[in-house]
């Protein structure tokens, strides 16, 4: 591993934080926590943390002794200063003479000796750092160390690795006994220059921010040349099939798999993110990956993010990909009933009142094709897969050296279960569409722009269609929560397909369908050419009927329903003059969404229509609107407002119309007007 310190960039680092105020201690603790933050091998998505010992002013000018230590929820690869809170140094001193010190009175000694009490919560690890001499502190999870403590003899192992130079602390979970025992062992020697976690990772410290930094970068490449060294041959390679089949093929199936299931065709829905690499391929190959996954997780910290350990699937045979869903769930009831019985049988073991967490795996491995991160948004599903390549790396190395032995799973559940996390799950309230995705045709329109931005709103990951890429790029930007745009021309089945495969690439499937694009034509029907009426239906029919077909096509080999919704207008059922090119294909669309209803309610998939009328949009354009108020007789505003209630009808009134539908989960066959009340094309 390279050593990144560079003299002009920590001084210029240092200057650019003295112009705020930032002292040189703190400055230089941000510098090197951002390189240690920056290299995966030894940390990832808010694991690890450093410390410095220096001095702050409190809110009425007294000067203290603080131990700066990173965050909580801070990610050590972009870290501010901010990110490191102030706590009074003597009371966390103070507290090494207590015989014990719950986790919850710990957080509360950490929080009411704050320097700056709007700070975020200290690391749980933040006794350790106090109870340790040293100016800087440095703690990561690298890899090659995991390879070396997750061993039945990590401890004589770790002392042929580092000799005299390392202290070697047995495995105690975060907190004040972990910080006691290893406080004990670095002033039993206080020659060594880092302590050797079993089961969980380094500690470095120095006198100075590089010395702390230094010694890390020098003791993981300690064990990664031992490793390089030591090596022994991989072990034998699984026979795939002559034909594997792809991700695309077992993404929806797995995705519905892991489903959580909350009874009456109700589901809380993840995202799967797919990942695959020579190396990846090269390592989930071997003929004894499902002994590996089942062994359990590289490092605690990892258990929530992959609970305890990732989920292994035999190679899926193209040759019998229809038999490979059953295959599928029978690994995912497997592993559910896995950790149900986990959690069972060490829940009992105290009278504390936890509540278990869902048993779905958070990462699956298919040999021959790669793996699949989950989770309930995109953010944490590629954080599984982040750490599944982590977790492959220290495994890889661990099997090298020895015998990859992790942390049991018994002593893994108190980390996983751990009373602060547990309040912090029971305060995290999920929004009402996360874990689903919708793709929304004409997205980058009026009304789809506005569909997809409060679907986004909701919870829910958009996939924006429209025949323009940039305008569907831009439009998937403003609706954020990991949008994506693709330009479609969804007249064209080959195309259409092309979106969907794509929704099904970044997010693994698709739930929800809005069918909205169209296009106007106007003209007295028995004047009309037949090229224009079918240019219409081509658009305004049968561009609905194709995107419905992928939609059911994915929704039922997820098998967790899902929902068709045709942007139909109140022309199907409300003719206006000169408006037969629309209103006809459009009347068709709304009795397809009836049919879809029909055919496919027993899987429960839901169709609905939403009929809008005189909605500002790229179709109702200014010149559409003069024209129309003209044939009509009336002005401009008395067109767009002439309606019962005398208002304009929005894009936005139309999109909230489509959220209801998405989310009345006992509603099908149904048609809403959006039109500010029109009797005439009242459907009841």
């Amino acid at each position: 591993m390279k050593n990144l310190w560079n003299d002009g960039d920590a001084e210029k680092l240092v200057a650019d934080y003295a112009e705020r105020g930032v002292s040189r201690d703190l400055a230089l603790r941000v510098y090197t926590t951002r390189l240690l933050g920056g290299e995966p091998r030894l940390v990832l998505h808010g694991g690890g943390n450093t410390s410095c010992k220096t001095k702050a002013t409190d809110l009425v000018g007294d000067e203290w002794d603080v131990l700066c230590v990173k965050g909580s929820g801070w990610d050590m690869g972009v870290i501010e200063p901010q990110g490191l809170p102030a706590v009074k140094l003597g009371a966390l001193l103070k507290a090494r003479s207590l015989k014990k010190l719950s986790d919850e009175d710990m957080v509360a000694l950490q929080r009411a000796n704050l320097i700056d009490p709007s700070s975020p919560n200290p690391s749980v690890e933040t006794l350790l750092h106090a109870f340790l001499p040293h100016k800087f502190v440095d703690h990561t999870h690298s890899t090659a160390i995991l390879a070396i403590v997750d061993q039945d003899d990590s401890e004589a192992l770790s002392e042929k690795v580092f000799g005299s130079k390392m202290g070697y602390v047995p495995y105690i979970m975060p907190g004040f006994d972990l910080a006691k025992a290893a406080a004990d062992v670095f002033e039993a020697d206080p020659t060594v220059e880092g302590l050797i976690l079993d089961k969980h990772g380094i500690f470095t410290f120095g006198d100075d921010a590089k010395q702390a930094y230094d010694r890390m970068i020098h003791y993981v490449n300690v064990a990664e040349d031992f490793i390089g060294r030591h090596g022994k041959p991989r072990t034998e390679k699984a026979v795939l099939p002559a034909r594997l089949a792809t991700a695309a093929d077992l993404a929806p199936m797995l995705r519905g798999a892991v489903a959580v299931a909350r009874g009456e065709g109700r589901f809380d829905r993840m995202i799967s993110d797919f990942r695959t690499s020579d190396a990846i391929v090269d390592f989930i190959n071997s003929a004894r990956i499902a002994d590996y996954a089942g062994r359990g997780v590289s490092t605690p910290d990892l258990s929530i993010r992959i609970k305890t350990g990732p989920m292994a699937l035999p190679a899926p045979d193209l040759a019998k990909i229809g038999d490979y869903k059953s295959v599928i769930r029978s690994h995912v009831e497997a592993f559910a009933k896995d950790y149900r019985a986990y959690f069972e049988s060490n829940d009992g073991l105290d009278d504390i009142k936890r509540t278990m967490l869902d048993p779905m795996p958070r990462l699956t491995l298919v040999p021959g094709l790669g793996m699949f991160g989950h989770g309930r948004t995109l953010k944490d599903a590629r954080i599984a897969s982040d750490v599944g390549e982590m977790w492959i790396e220290a495994v890889r190395g661990a099997e090298a050296v020895g015998d990859f032995r992790p942390l049991s799973k018994a002593d893994l559940f108190p980390l996983e279960y751990w009373s602060l996390e547990q309040a912090k799950l029971a305060s995290n309230k999920p929004k009402p569409l996360t874990g689903q995705v919708v793709l929304v045709t004409g997205g980058a329109g009026a009304i789809g722009a506005a569909t997809a931005k409060l679907f986004a709103d909701n919870g829910a990951h958009a996939v924006i269609v429209d025949l323009d890429a940039t305008k569907a790029a831009e439009a998937a930007r403003k609706a954020g929560n990991n949008s994506i745009g693709i330009g479609t021309d969804i007249t064209d089945p080959g195309e259409m397909r092309a979106a969907f495969d794509k929704a099904v690439a970044v997010f693994g499937g698709v739930d929800i369908l809005v069918s909205n694009a169209g296009a106007a034509w106007e003209g007295r029907i028995g004047e009309l050419d037949d090229a224009t009426l079918r240019k219409s239906f081509e658009l305004n029919f049968f561009a609905h009927q194709s995107a419905a077909q992928n939609a059911v096509r994915i929704m039922l080999e997820q098998g967790t329903g899902g929902v068709l919704l045709f942007n139909t207008s109140k022309q199907a059922v409300n003719p206006g003059p000169k408006f037969g090119a629309y209103g006809i294909p459009k009347a068709a669309t709304l009795f397809l969404s009836r049919q879809y209803a029909l055919d496919y309610g027993a899987h429960g998939i839901r169709s609905n229509a939403v009929n809008a009328d005189r909605i500002r949009s790229g179709l109702l354009t200014d010149a559409m609107i003069a024209s129309r108020s003209g044939a009509r007789g009336v002005s401009e505003k008395e067109y767009m407002s002439g309606n019962l209630l005398g208002q304009e009808v929005t894009a936005q009134d139309v999109a909230q119309a489509f959220l209801h539908h998405a989310l009345a989960e006992r509603t099908t066959a149904d048609v809403t007007t959006v039109d500010g009340g029109n009797i005439a094309a009242a459907l009841r």
